[in-house]
């Protein structure tokens, strides 16, 4: 067996930084965007720009257009993903649901990828089970009160996206999709039009122009928080190990929640830091659980405990 090598630092730390807080801003740079635009107009132009740019680079690049069945399987996974995923806590913070609320509630998709794993045979670890319990105490918290108890829409909205989210990953993972980038462009090309169409037929127009910082916000989600982050989190997936490659998923919320404090005039109340240590924790469970505990699942460590030996 090969060994793979490891990556040089430089490009290693890049894509760090890059899904640690260019992800995680995009939450806050959400808000600042739809003050200016109609939300689900935003988001289909974020990503049908992205989808446009990237599809260009890769045809100049000499890639080959995917074949139709791989691109259609990438087509339903954008929309699950960035049209109903992305678009979902876009509308969301358009209704006032803070950034770094929507964050911390994003987080729990590795969660819900959990327990879709089961409906495809994927065996589940008892750490993970217990992660998955901790995180479902978590998001109890965050709807107790504060921001999502007096928003329950939004609530519901966020908890579906990431449903949404969660499920296509964990579909999408066992399916044919478009090799390499031309995969990320295709399925950023769908939901960008998914989400354009979805915009027309909700009535969603401007009012006025939209200023400069929603200019600026659509640019950076557009650019950093598609196309450059997108780029580095495949770079990570393949040269290190999972569970690095996915660790953002418990950095985004924190960075999230520290801009909208820091620069957005956002609060949270005790209940909600709770939640969101509780959420993050889980998360680290679900996340390290098959690294710490290589092959326990929930059968084999119950085959495993003679009776009487639990605490």
């Amino acid at each position: 067996m090969m060994l793979r090598r490891p990556p040089a630092l430089l490009p290693l730390l890049a894509s760090l930084f890059a899904l640690y807080f260019i992800w995680g801003s995009t939450y806050f740079v959400i808000r600042i965007g739809v003050e200016s635009w109609p939300p689900m107009m935003m988001a289909g132009l974020r990503f049908l720009l992205a989808g446009l740019v990237l599809l260009t680079f890769l045809l100049l690049r000499g890639e080959k257009l995917p074949p139709l069945r791989a691109a259609g399987n990438a087509a339903l996974v954008g929309i699950m993903l960035l049209a109903m995923g992305n678009g979902a806590v876009t509308v969301a913070e358009h209704q006032n649901v803070p950034s770094g609320i929507a964050a911390v509630m994003v987080a729990t998709v590795p969660l819900f990828a959990m327990c879709f794993s089961r409906l495809f045979g994927i065996q589940t670890r008892w750490i993970e089970w217990l992660g998955i319990a901790v995180g479902l105490v978590g998001i109890i918290l965050l709807n107790s009160g504060g921001h999502l108890g007096g928003n329950p829409w939004g609530a519901l909205m966020i908890l579906t996206g990431s449903l949404s989210w969660a499920f296509g990953s964990v579909w999408g993972s066992r399916i044919t999709l478009p090799k390499g980038m031309m995969a990320g462009a295709v399925e950023m090309l769908t939901a960008g039009m998914v989400l354009l169409i979805a915009s027309k037929l909700g009535g969603e127009h401007l009012l006025t122009a939209p200023t400069l910082s929603g200019f600026l916000a659509l640019g950076y989600l557009s650019l950093f928080g598609s196309i450059i982050a997108i780029t580095a989190y495949m770079y990570l997936i393949r040269n290190v190990p999972p569970a690095i490659a996915t660790s953002y998923a418990y950095v985004n919320p924190v960075v999230a929640v520290l801009l909208g404090i820091s620069f957005g005039g956002e609060s949270l109340t005790p209940v909600e830091w709770l939640a969101l240590a509780i959420i993050v924790l889980a998360v680290v469970l679900v996340t390290l659980g098959k690294y710490l505990f290589p092959g326990k699942t929930l059968r084999s460590v119950a085959a495993e405990t003679p009776p009487g030996a639990e605490r």
